[in-house]
């Protein structure tokens, strides 16, 4: 879909004022009801597309991106537009600077819609963790959109953007994509720099892209890549240009199944779509092999410690004094009692209890018990050495296969509600995302089918995960599979 948008602009066929302006009158027309965004930017917007309007006109060269209007994940900074992370405590805050995606998307000329709702600061699995509102999924608006990036999701599902950015701790961009029947890709860590990205768990983000078409993922990809010196972990790209490595052909390729992940849990009717598709991988020419991740059981429990241990860290930094919600005796929040004004030491508790919702104090309380004296070895260090093994799980297995092929969710999209009293059962909606996110591996999900429930046919996906910066493997696998199979089995 990207290109063919280049095309058109290229041609004279639209502008990217009129392209700009047909999605802001959609995102009027349906986000009333999707509400996938917190923050539209139309003035950024249409000044970026007079911008590349008058390169056109006078026949400059424009790039891929040029034009092309994105949606950004609210905590993704924008010098100059409200960034919230979803949460009250940052509700007044305004971005000082560029976040370095958005520096490159800015000079690629890409036109910023807005910011997308989220679970608050990434946590959640169905964005109904935001402090402002509930974004529903544009397939059935009964039904959450995934998380933490849901709005991101909806917003390009409902085609309220041509695409998305969003960001992924355990499955925050693949999950929301397979509930919202859209291309969603977690880059290798490093891939990109997290530099702008509202820190919840360092060693875990990671930025990338959801889309319509897995090319347009490899064409955005290619865009926000490369070393970043206000990012020590971000890697060198080497001018990769990842649509270029789409073939269409794996028939050379190995894919392995893992089979803890079909064992239990997993809803039937997924697993059946799940096996026809391992068929039509193989019709396609690729060898399949089963094999085993005999730590991958860990893993939901693993993350679970590490994640909120580096919340704990991340966010104490939301202190009421540096930037943000600050409640003191002049706030609706009330007085203290007989008038006393609050105390530093209060204005610091008060100001995070306030600003913060039940999930957000939820880990950032468990990271610190796993993280006190006492526990830490017995919590925190003996998670990191199952990380280890999960690790090495992969490893081995990369030597025996290509890539990794498994459902992206074990169930479709759950209703609104639905899981809110069983945080466990939430929890477990990443549960095949999450290991890729603590081994550092790429990997992306992809529709493969719908089924129906409850009268609604609900997309599913399949993800794929590959060797470290193998990103260009993994889209190709699933470009093949997507060009040959696009309509739902």
């Amino acid at each position: 879909m990207i290109k063919e948008l280049h095309e058109k602009l290229i041609k004279g066929e639209t502008t990217s004022v009129k392209l700009t302006e047909e999605y802001f009158e959609k995102i009027k027309n349906r986000d009333k009801e999707i509400q996938a965004y917190l923050t539209l930017t139309k003035d950024l917007a249409i000044k970026q597309a007079n911008f590349i309007d008058e390169k056109i006109k006078k026949g400059d060269e424009i790039e891929i991106l040029s034009g092309i209007p994105v949606a950004i994940k609210d905590n993704i900074c924008i010098e100059g537009i409200r960034t919230t992370a979803a949460s009250k405590i940052l509700d007044n805050y305004i971005a000082p600077y560029d976040a370095t995606v958005i520096k490159k998307l800015k000079e690629k000329g890409a036109v910023i819609l807005g910011k997308t709702n989220m679970d608050e600061f990434a946590m959640g699995s169905s964005t109904e963790n935001s402090a402002y509102q509930i974004t529903k999924n544009p397939n059935d608006i009964e039904r959450v959109p995934g998380g933490s990036s849901g709005g991101s999701a909806a917003a390009v599902a409902e085609d309220e953007a041509v695409w998305a950015l969003g960001s992924d701790t355990g499955g925050s961009i693949r999950q929301p994509a397979s509930f919202c029947g859209i291309v969603g890709l977690k880059p290798t860590y490093g891939r990109v720099s997290r530099h702008g990205l509202l820190a919840m768990a360092s060693s875990l983000d990671q930025i990338g892209p959801l889309t319509k078409t897995v090319e347009d993922a490899a064409i955005v990809l290619s865009e926000i890549i490369g070393e970043d010196k206000k990012d020590a972990t971000s890697a060198p790209s080497f001018d990769k240009r990842y649509e270029n490595y789409l073939t269409g052909d794996i028939s050379k390729i190995k894919i392995g199944i893992p089979k803890e992940y079909l064992e239990k849990g997993l809803d039937e009717d997924i697993k059946n779509k799940f096996q026809e598709a391992i068929q039509q991988f193989r019709k396609l020419g690729a060898e399949i092999k089963e094999i085993s991740l005999p730590h991958s059981k860990y893993s939901l429990s693993t993350y679970y410690l590490i994640m909120p241990s580096e919340v704990s860290s991340n966010l104490a930094r939301f202190d009421g004094i540096k930037y943000g919600l600050r409640v003191d005796d002049k706030e609706s929040s009330g007085f203290k009692e007989n008038g006393i004004p609050r105390t530093l030491f209060e204005t610091y508790l008060d100001s995070r209890e306030y600003g913060f919702g039940s999930e957000v104090k939820r880990r950032i309380m468990l990271g610190t018990y796993a993280l006190s004296a006492g526990y830490y070895d017995a919590y925190y260090l003996k998670a990191q050495k199952v990380r280890a093994l999960i690790k090495r799980d992969f490893e081995e297995a990369f030597r025996e296969v290509d890539f990794i092929f498994s459902p992206t969710t074990p169930e479709v999209a759950f209703k609104i509600g639905e899981k809110t009293s069983d945080l466990l059962k939430m929890y477990l909606s990443d549960i095949f995302t999450i290991a890729a996110n603590l081994s550092g591996v790429p990997g992306i999900s992809f529709p493969i089918g719908k089924i129906k429930k409850d009268g609604k046919d609900l997309p599913i996906g399949g993800q794929l995960m590959g060797k470290w910066f193998d990103e260009e493997g993994i889209l190709n696998a699933a470009h093949t599979f997507e060009i040959n199979y696009s309509q739902p089995i």
